[in-house]
């Protein structure tokens, strides 16, 4: 597998053959202009913000915890730091279409949208699904993504990044309410589960109790949810086919490879941060769910 870690957003451009961006804290990529990857199965990181809208990209892609596949169109957002999985079939050059906008934090950096931009959960990785738009919804989107596109490839004046700002912040505010009308939509009472779940495991696997308590068990997760522990896994098997403790270790894994990826600290430092009382445990966990040790993953970031 191929790891890529892009720590600007001009060393993106050069990966995929893009002219150098016009500013280089902010880019709008026209998915057209964009050749097919070779087929390959890789592992992408940015440093940087990243959102997508993609149409007929037939590309299997993994995002935190989820699957997708982008043969329609769909909307997608990272933050910096995420690990993308791509799989790529084809290798010969694919049409497609649509958008991607990448935004370093630097470019946000003394402003009030740096401040609330991890407020958009769709930005983490307890969105379990990619955002399905409407043509109507689709052409909004289209239409602010060339609005940013057009003013910075403009000379750059003191406005410049206000306007830019105005525009990224109605971009998420559209996409906020473009996420609530999929959840009304497609309101199905073992996906709210799901989505609580998720939830529950982020703050958890974000506050103090990782280190003061270990892993959270299944009882404890499903008395967050007020659910008993068999309902639990029997939603979560039909979902996922997985059961409650995989669902808690593939998270926690996913955890480990982004502090492993992004972090300097030592193998043993991140499997205290995790709740591990013997960095051997978490390594042998690690190991039995990705078939490498962390050190043999780090490495490949290097």
């Amino acid at each position: 597998m191929l790891h890529k870690r892009f720590k600007t957003i001009s060393e993106f451009h050069r990966f995929r053959g893009l002219p150098k961006p016009e500013h280089p804290l902010i880019s709008v990529i026209n998915l057209e202009s964009i050749g097919s990857l070779p087929a390959n199965e890789m592992s992408l990181v940015k440093d940087f913000y990243s959102i997508a809208l993609k149409r007929d990209f037939k590309i299997k892609m993994k995002y935190g915890q989820q699957d997708f596949d982008f043969d329609e169109g769909v909307m997608f957002f990272m933050a910096p730091g995420q690990v993308l999985r791509l799989e790529v079939e084809f290798e010969t050059p694919i049409k497609q279409s649509g958008w991607m906008l990448h935004v370093h934090p630097d470019f946000l950096w003394n402003t009030a949208l740096a401040k609330h931009i991890k407020d958009y959960e769709y930005f983490d990785y307890s969105v379990n699904e990619a955002l399905f738009l409407s043509e109507k919804e689709e052409n909004i989107i289209s239409g602010i993504m060339q609005n940013i596109q057009q003013e910075y490839q403009s000379n750059i004046d003191n406005f410049s990044q206000d306007v830019i700002i105005a525009q990224l912040e109605l971009l998420l505010t559209y996409s906020q309410r473009f996420y609530q009308r999929q959840f009304i939509t497609r309101r199905i009472t073992n996906h709210k589960i799901l989505a609580a779940l998720e939830e529950t495991l982020t703050k958890y696997f974000d506050s103090e109790q990782l280190i003061n308590e270990g892993l959270p068990t299944v009882q404890y997760i499903a008395g967050e949810l007020n659910i008993s522990p068999n309902y639990l896994g029997e939603v979560l098997k039909m979902l996922t086919g997985q059961s409650t403790q995989h669902h808690i270790h593939d998270r926690l894994i996913e955890k480990a490879k982004e502090k492993l990826s992004t972090s300097d600290l030592t193998v043993s430092e991140i499997a205290y941060e995790l709740g591990f009382v013997h960095p051997q445990s978490f390594s042998r966990l690690f190991k039995s769910k990705t078939t490498v040790s962390p050190a043999k993953f780090r490495q490949s970031f290097n």
